[in-house]
């Protein structure tokens, strides 16, 4: 396998990893009749922490970047190579964003099999789209979008500040432990308004499985509003990555 196969399947793995502990903790504490029901915002926070803590370790090869917003910002702020040492270029960024989108399907499949006795119990369907992806607390394109550049921007530009003191080429690099400490501080701070999808992936892949999967009385997947996820994030990292140039300045 060359370079560009192992980091596309250590993307795929690590984002299958983040989605499927990341919604798995969401199904914990909505869906009927499970051990976690109840638990609140902050158990949801803490696991999507977790779960970015395990997909970073286990996609190591790739640079973990999990999340197109991370790659794209990364690319913003002038990377020339990824992890396992690929170039940067149009090839490679597709490959890792298509990576992490069918990584994030296949990781919501895997939440719906792990609870599929709690799906066929729930009887809100509104419930059962919340565990795949996000929406608002309140409906509001445009706000919710800039809450999403927000968060996103924190993220990426936390994440380049790291990396300034090392390897710079993903989340990886960094070690996962203060990227997972980051993505927990974002959502108690900022997640309250859309849910923090602050990834592409982790909310659109989610929603596609969401929609193509046999959920019973599972309604609509929402789609008028799931441009926000993609687009917020986009716009977050890309800002992100160009902010860092003159307020991030490498140290010679």
């Amino acid at each position: 396998m060359d370079n560009l196969g192992i980091v596309f399947l250590a993307e795929l793995v690590g984002t299958a990893m983040l989605v499927l502990l990341g919604c798995g903790v969401v199904a914990n504490v909505a869906l009927v009749r499970t051990k976690g029901l109840g638990g609140g915002f902050l158990m949801v926070t803490i696991g999507w922490g977790l779960a970015v803590f395990a997909g970073v370790v286990v996609a190591y090869a790739s640079g973990a970047h999990l999340n197109p917003a991370v790659t794209l910002g990364l690319v913003a702020n002038g990377t020339t190579e990824f992890g396992s040492g690929v170039p940067v270029n149009l090839v490679s960024v597709l490959t890792y964003i298509g990576a992490q989108m069918l990584g994030a399907f296949l990781g919501a499949v895997l939440v719906w099999l792990a609870y599929k006795q709690h799906f066929d119990a729930e009887p809100e369907a509104g419930t059962k789209l919340g565990v795949f992806s996000t929406g608002p607390a309140i409906r509001s394109y445009g706000w919710n979008l800039v809450t999403e550049i927000v968060g996103t921007f924190v993220l990426v530009f936390v994440v380049i500040g790291f990396g300034r003191n090392g390897d710079a080429s993903g989340l990886a690099a960094l070690g996962a432990l203060p990227v997972a400490l980051l993505v927990i501080g974002i959502g108690a701070s900022l997640g309250g308004p859309t849910g923090y999808a602050i990834n592409p992936a982790r909310d659109l892949g989610p929603r596609i499985a969401h929609a193509v999967l046999p959920i019973a009385g599972k309604g609509a997947s929402d789609w008028s509003y799931a441009w926000v996820p993609v687009v917020g994030p986009i716009i977050g990292g890309v800002l992100a990555g160009l902010a860092a140039i003159p307020l991030l300045p490498l140290l010679g």
